[in-house]
């Protein structure tokens, strides 16, 4: 059975309020937050964060490609999913793709992994999408745009939620663009680009896969729609025939916000955490054009609901003090850069060390099975030479042997608190930790791992793993 084997998602830790933003620009709010990424986050360590939740106790051997899809990629040219099948620590002799320049990159990625998967030319598939937008200061997507990430593990045994049918159509239509030099994503006037463009495109698209399937409004439990804003998402839902209360998903435009190539796919996951075998869902995702999925659970849903996906993430939030640290997060003010802020980079050693670097492998002796990092070739307890395998830390939890709380160090948040964590199983970790409040950070603290952004040289993102509070 072809499908759906497994699910996660990741929200940040820190929430915006929507009166925050109001209160930096003037005016009034409704009641509702967005979800930030935190300084060091961007769509490729949400898309980590969120595989992770997913992959669970599965044996990562087991997967034969990778696909990522979002808007806001780190690299105009360079593969992002590359870079987190190294995170992930999977096989190299894997397929590894980027889908992007659409919002609904998501929903293209999960049917064209299910194409591949019945095919034969792969056993399992990760499909992650995961974005990071930034609205204009002071403009209406500043509220609207959150930052969040999904992840599907596709295979063709043990399938939770297998697919029944889809149809797509393509349209060009311009509603929300940016270039290649544009900071912010444009738009057009929101009566034309709504009436002319979303309700009408996706209008189109899920009744042309209801009538090639012979299906009604009535024979879905649950309708997962992508949505601009509420009040759109409303209308749409309401005008294909669906009942808001009790067959829409509720959108997560007031808790995490309108996440792009990754919100219908979220909204999906906190469906999924709810769904019992033998519901049918229907998921529709728009962006140039709009993919509609149908999709039944099957009783295999029991086994993964244990994962980390939106209901977790929504329970564990820290509201951000102002709108000036957020506007910190995103540089969207101009910093006074230290005189030791300057940051080096060389290749060559990213390259060789990059097993250390982004899977984070230490070695553990053949000899008395002592766990080091960095990789040693000497046993520090036994002193057995190139006696030891490679084995990965990242999902390694810990607790704080020390740490330093550095009020001067340069970089994007200070103060900055660096930590020496003893793993569990072995092995001792120096790392920054994230995530967390200094004041409450204790020697015995229980921590775990999480891949982040260290900084920028060179036009090269640096990436490692740091310590949070396990809460």
């Amino acid at each position: 059975m072809f499908g759906i084997v497994s699910y996660g998602a990741y929200i940040p830790y820190y929430r915006l309020g929507w009166d925050e933003i109001a209160r930096a620009w003037g005016g009034t709010a409704p009641k509702g937050e967005k979800a930030v990424a935190n300084y060091d986050e961007d769509s490729t360590t949400m898309g980590v964060e969120a595989a992770i939740n997913c992959l669970g106790p599965v044996d990562r051997k087991e997967i034969d490609g990778l696909y990522f899809a979002t808007t806001t990629a780190p690299y105009r040219e360079k593969q992002s999913s590359s870079l987190m099948a190294a995170a992930l620590d999977l096989r190299e002799d894997i397929l590894t793709s980027d889908f992007t320049n659409s919002l609904r990159a998501g929903t293209i990625a999960i049917k064209t992994a299910l194409d591949v998967i019945k095919a034969g030319s792969a056993g399992k598939i990760l499909v992650v999408s995961a974005d990071c937008r930034i609205g204009a200061p002071k403009s209406q997507f500043e509220r609207l745009f959150g930052d969040g990430a999904a992840a599907f593990l596709l295979g063709s045994d043990n399938a939770a939620v297998s697919l029944e049918g889809s149809h797509s159509i393509s349209s060009e239509f311009m509603d929300v663009w940016r270039t290649g030099d544009d900071a912010f994503p444009r738009s057009w006037e929101e009566r034309f680009i709504i009436t002319e463009g979303y309700l009408k495109i996706i209008r189109r698209c899920v009744s042309g896969m209801m009538n090639t399937y012979h299906l009604n409004p009535d024979d879905f439990a649950r309708v997962v729609l992508y949505g601009p804003d509420p009040g759109s998402h409303a209308n749409a839902a309401r005008s294909l025939g669906f009942d808001l209360k009790g067959q829409v998903q509720p959108p997560l435009f007031a808790s995490v916000g309108n996440t792009g190539a990754a919100f219908s796919l979220m909204m999906f996951v906190s469906a999924l955490e709810e769904a019992k075998a033998g519901d049918r869902i229907l998921l529709a995702g728009y962006g140039d054009g709009c993919d509609a999925h149908v999709l039944k659970v099957n009783e295999n849903i029991e086994d993964i609901k244990d994962r980390r996906g939106v209901n977790y993430h929504l329970s564990l939030r820290r509201a951000l003090p102002g709108y000036d640290k957020y506007a910190g997060f995103r540089n969207l003010i101009a910093k006074e850069v230290g005189a030791g802020a300057s940051r080096a980079t060389f290749l060559p050693w990213l390259w060789r060390d990059r097993k250390q670097i982004l899977s984070l492998h230490g070695s553990r002796c053949n000899g008395c099975g002592t766990i080091s990092f960095p990789i040693q070739r000497v046993c520090e307890h036994c002193l057995k030479k190139d006696a030891f395998e490679e084995v990965r830390l990242s999902d390694k939890k810990g607790r704080v042997f020390t740490f330093n709380v550095d009020n001067l160090a340069p970089g994007a948040e200070s103060p900055v608190v660096i930590t020496i964590v003893d793993l569990e199983g072995g092995g001792r970790l120096r790392c920054e930790m994230t995530d967390c409040d200094p004041g409450e950070v204790k020697i015995g603290l229980d921590v775990e791992l999480t891949f982040r952004k260290m900084h920028d040289a060179r036009g090269i993102h640096h990436y490692f793993w740091k310590s949070r509070p396990l809460r």
